[in-house]
């Protein structure tokens, strides 16, 4: 059958994808080691492949796979998870079921090409088991609860104490603490909890994640010498966090990014206006001078 040159044009595009894909879940399949993740990856490698050889047919040509996208998803995929990668990579997907099906009139193999599509996109959803996935409530518990307290934190001590040096000490001393102690309790309640989940694994996610903020939130006190400067620069990387880890979590587990990081962020910013408000109320009251 013969094709305009516009309906070549987007065959030769929808070539590129298919290849791509196919190398990418090829990839992806070698460095899972999940066996059963495996076979399912290299299964829609396969679909994908057999997808580029009908639009070969079509083109009457080869087209070269688009080695950043392939490069950019394998490194994503090894740094930040398997299902987080896949996700991400899927949602272009969407639209690739609405385009074969555009084309499904005169390219008969157009219809079952965006039914492979749709199957691999529900497939991948219950397709990973990857233990970072299985203990992200300890993570949420660890950055969550380092990102109000210690925010709150330290702009209570920024008003009340004015030094730069003492502020990061004072809260590596107070964050730290809090970690050992937010750890434990997760490690309690994970033990009496009936779930998949080791308990002492659930601690070190949780211990964690609260330093690592813990370490992020005080650096401004150390590299700068303005103390308001400072407090400024640690909101900023608060809500940073907030939003790194909210589009991670809504992405590999399909959840609402929005209300997520709206909700995390109104919790932390408002606890460190009221303790700001309280440091400079304390100082009044006081008149202790730092």
């Amino acid at each position: 059958m013969k094709f305009n040159e516009s309906v070549l044009k987007q065959f030769r595009i929808f070539q590129r994808n298919e290849i791509t894909e196919h190398l990418i879940y090829r990839e992806l399949a070698k460095i899972t080691k999940n066996e059963a993740n495996r076979d399912i990856l290299n299964r829609i490698a396969a679909d994908e492949l057999r997808h580029y050889e009908q639009l070969k047919k079509a083109t009457g040509q080869d087209v070269a796979p688009d080695r950043f996208k392939l490069w950019k998803y394998v490194w994503i995929s090894r740094i930040f998870g398997l299902t987080f990668g896949i996700k991400l990579m899927e949602a272009g997907e969407t639209d690739a079921q609405e385009n074969y099906g555009a084309y499904e009139a005169e390219f008969e193999p157009a219809g079952l090409m965006a039914k492979d599509e749709n199957e691999h996109e529900q497939e991948l959803i219950g397709l990973i088991d990857e233990e970072r996935l299985r203990y992200t409530g300890s993570i949420v518990l660890g950055l969550n609860d380092a990102l109000v307290e210690l925010t709150g934190a330290l702009a209570g001590f920024t008003l009340a104490l004015q030094n730069t040096k003492l502020i990061a000490m004072t809260g590596a001393i107070t964050g730290i603490a809090a970690a050992l102690s937010m750890a434990t309790s997760e490690y309690l309640s994970t033990k009496a909890e009936e779930t998949e989940k080791h308990p002492v694994k659930a601690s070190i996610y949780t211990g964690i994640a609260y330093i690592f903020t813990v370490l992020v939130l005080i650096t401004p006190y150390l590299i700068f010498k303005n103390y308001f400067v400072c407090l400024a620069v640690t909101l900023t990387l608060g809500v940073l966090i907030i939003a790194s880890f909210n589009y991670y979590i809504a992405v590999a587990k399909d959840l609402d990014f929005r209300k997520r990081f709206l909700e995390m962020t109104g919790l932390s910013l408002g606890v460190a206006a009221v303790s700001f408000l309280v440091g400079f109320l304390l100082r009044k009251l006081t008149g202790i001078e730092v």
